[in-house]
Order: structure tokens, then sequence, then C-alpha cells
């Protein structure tokens, strides 16, 4: 296992259950953490609880380019590279055909899908420059296994894990190492607005989530992990 102790971290939807969580155990570890996310005073929160400074907060917008690239290199004016990319942002929408609106559908595209493209084409002429680097993406189960009503999800999370492939297709010939995590049944905001009956208190917890992205950011040197799916013991979809 590789040591977190002065990584530097960037971390998108640093304000969510799961990215904040994430933010708390890497900075912990000794990390340098950077947090992104829409809402400011939440990343300040954040910050605070996890010993981060201020002055690695930053406001963006995932789903405009511009924005990203922007905060991006404000990140590389602190520091000279960025190890390890972790993308927890993201939305839901499960809605079944006859309810689901376009303007949804496209929404759910452009945060899941073209958010981690701007991120990813962002971060990676650095991870380049250094030949070496981390990205983890949360595709979640239904980014394998269908599920009625999450068309536009499902559309989302298939298209990020058919995007990462092709780029570990071309990074073969550096040590730029790419890992999806597979979460399902997490117990977060992301069913506060969702219509459909789940039992939350069997899920599992936004801590236990982001502990096995944490072991994740110290895969040894010599392997990568491709994937991991981490489910609720009573309902496994894969």
């Amino acid at each position: 296992m590789e040591s977190l102790k002065g990584k530097i971290v960037l971390i998108a939807g640093s304000t969510g259950g799961v990215g904040s969580q994430v933010a708390k155990q890497v900075s912990a570890s000794g990390a340098v953490v950077f947090l992104t996310g829409q809402n400011m005073a939440k990343l300040e929160e954040v910050a605070s609880q996890a010993g981060i400074p201020q002055s690695r907060c930053f406001q963006m917008d995932i789903t405009n380019e511009s924005s990203v690239n922007h905060t991006v290199q404000q990140i590389l004016v602190q520091t000279p590279v960025i190890n390890i990319l972790i993308n927890a942002a993201g939305i839901g929408v499960i809605k079944t055909m006859d309810v689901l609106s376009s303007a949804e559908f496209e929404r759910t595209l452009q945060v899941n899908l073209m958010g981690a493209f701007y991120l990813v084409k962002a971060v990676l002429p650095n991870m380049k420059e250094q030949k070496k680097g981390l990205i983890i993406n949360i595709p979640g189960v239904l980014g394998k296994v269908p599920m009625a009503g999450a068309a536009a999800y499902s559309a989302s999370k298939y298209g990020l894990v058919g995007m990462m492939q092709s780029i570990r297709e071309e990074l073969k010939r550096t040590e730029i190492r790419i890992t999806n995590i597979f979460l399902g049944g997490i117990d977060s905001a992301f069913w506060d607005n969702i219509d459909l009956r789940v039992q939350r208190d069997k899920m599992i917890v936004a801590e236990e989530a982001a502990k096995a992205i944490w072991f994740l950011c110290q895969q040894p040197a010599s392997g990568v992990v491709s994937e991991m799916v981490l489910q609720p013991f009573n309902h496994q979809a894969i």
C-alpha cells in the first residue's frame, strides 16, 4: 500500500455525503487535499471539519468547461502536481420514461458524463507530464446493471464507464491508473428527492463507502484496482 502522506488530492463533489467523508479521511492520512463544489459555504464547512485550509476550497460548476479549467489552473498555481483525482460529483434522476423530461435527461448527462469529461481532460495534461497519477470515478452499480426508471442515470454512468475504459487504453504506456468504484445503496442525500420506496436503514453509510475510496487511493504502485463493487449485503445487484 502506498502512503497518502504528502500526496496532492483533488476531490470534486466535496460537499456530498460520500465526498465530504472522503475529504476527511484522506486529509487525516496526511494528504494535501483540494476541495471543489458549487456551494462555497458548504465547502468551507467540510474544510473546517477535515482540517483543510480554506485556501484549498474552490467553487466550481462541473457542467461548465471554463469553470473546470479555471479551477484546475488555480489549483496548479498552489501545487505543481495533482497525484489523485476523485470525482464524487453527480446527480440522480430515477423516473420512468413517461414522466422523464428531456431537460432532466440532458442535465443528468451534463453532470455525470460531460462533467467527468471536462474534469479528466483538465487534469490529464499534468498527470501526463508526471507519467503517473490515479483517477477514481464512481459510476455506481447502475453503470453496470439496468433498473426500471434509471434510463437517464444509467445512460450517464454507462457512458462514464465506456469513456474511462477508452482513456485507459490511451494511457497504457504511462503509470496513470484508472479506477471505477461501483457503489450501490449508499445512504446519502442522493435519495432525498427521489420518489422511490427504499430501505435507507439497510443501506451502506457514507462513511463506510468513503473508506473504500480511501483504500483505493493507497493501491500499490506495482498494480491497479481497475474496479471495485460495494453494495448492501441484502441487496446485491452485481
